[in-house]
C-alpha cells in the first residue's frame, strides 16, 4: 500500500495518544501531518498541507455538531479527502446519520476492536460506508427487524385479504384523518358511506367479537397484526 497523509482531530489527550499509538504500530503507511484539538487548529493544518485522510472525532469541546460540520465542510471544499469518523459517541444514532449525510466515508466506534488497519485501508482503497463491528451489529439488527416486519405485513395482508384501499384507509385513520379527509385523497374512489361500509367489513375480518369496535380499536388491531407498521405511518402525497 502506498503511503498516505493523515490529520487527526481529537481533543482528549489520552485518546489522541492511543490513536497515534495504533497508527504507529499497525498502519506504517500513514504519515501524520498533524493533530488538531479544535476547529480553528484543524483549518490551519489544512491550509498548510492537504491530507489524504482525516481521522475525525465528533465530540470537540463538548459539542458533537462541530464534528459534523467539519465533516460537511471538508467534503464540500475538498471532496477528494477521505473522512473517517473515530468517535466515542457510541449511543447517539442520530449523530451517526447526520455525519453520514455530511459525507463521511465511514464510522468507527471507540468500542470493541477500535481502529484497525483493515478499516483504514478499506477507506483509502475507496470503499464507502466503512464501519467496525459494534456499529455493524446495530445495522444488522435493524435490517433483520425491518425484514421481519415486512414479512409479517405481507403475511397479514394475505391472511386478512387486505387490498391497497384497505391499507390506505387504515393508515390514514391511524394518522388521525377523518373519513371525509380520506375521501379527498388522490386515487381514493370512495365516499364517506363507502368507507363506513369498508370499515365494518374490516372489523368483521379482523375481530372475532365485533361488539363495540370503533375506528380506534380497528387501527390498534391493524398495528397488532402488522397490517400497519407503526414506524412507517406516512400519509399519501397530495
Amino acid at each position: 500500500m502506498e503511503k498516505f497523509k493523515v490529520i487527526i482531530v481529537e481533543d482528549v489527550p489520552l485518546e489522541l495518544k492511543g490513536t497515534l499509538g495504533i497508527i504507529s504500530a499497525d498502519i506504517p503507511e500513514a504519515e501524520v501531518l498533524g493533530t488538531a484539538d479544535c476547529e480553528p487548529a484543524y483549518w490551519r493544518l489544512l491550509k498548510q498541507q492537504l491530507p489524504d485522510l482525516v481521522l475525525l472525532d465528533l465530540g470537540l469541546a463538548g459539542s458533537t455538531t462541530v464534528g459534523v460540520e467539519l465533516c460537511r465542510q471538508t467534503k464540500e471544499l475538498y471532496p477528494q479527502i477521505k473522512v473517517l469518523i473515530f468517535t466515542g459517541e457510541i449511543l447517539n444514532e442520530k449523530l451517526w446519520v447526520d455525519v453520514l449525510d455530511a459525507g463521511a466515508d465511514g464510522i468507527i466506534l471507540k468500542t470493541g476492536e477500535l481502529l484497525t488497519r483493515h478499516d483504514v485501508m478499506a477507506v483509502m482503497d475507496g470503499k464507502q460506508l466503512v464501519f467496525n463491528e459494534p456499529i455493524l451489529r446495530k445495522i444488522v439488527e435493524r435490517f433483520k427487524r425491518s425484514v421481519g416486519m415486512q414479512i409479517y405485513k405481507q403475511e397479514a395482508l394475505v391472511d386478512y385479504e387486505i387490498d391497497e384501499y384497505d391499507e390506505r384507509f387504515l393508515r390514514h385513520l391511524a394518522l388521525g384523518y377523518t373519513k371525509e379527509q380520506i375521501t379527498q385523497l388522490r386515487g381514493m374512489p370512495f365516499g364517506v358511506k363507502s368507507l363506513e361500509k369498508r370499515q365494518n367489513d374490516l372489523v368483521n375480518r379482523l375481530f372475532n367479537d365485533t361488539r363495540g369496535v370503533n375506528a380506534t380499536r380497528l387501527v390498534v388491531k391493524a398495528l397488532e397484526l402488522h397490517i400497519l407498521d407503526i414506524d412507517n405511518l406516512t400519509p399519501d402525497e397530495d
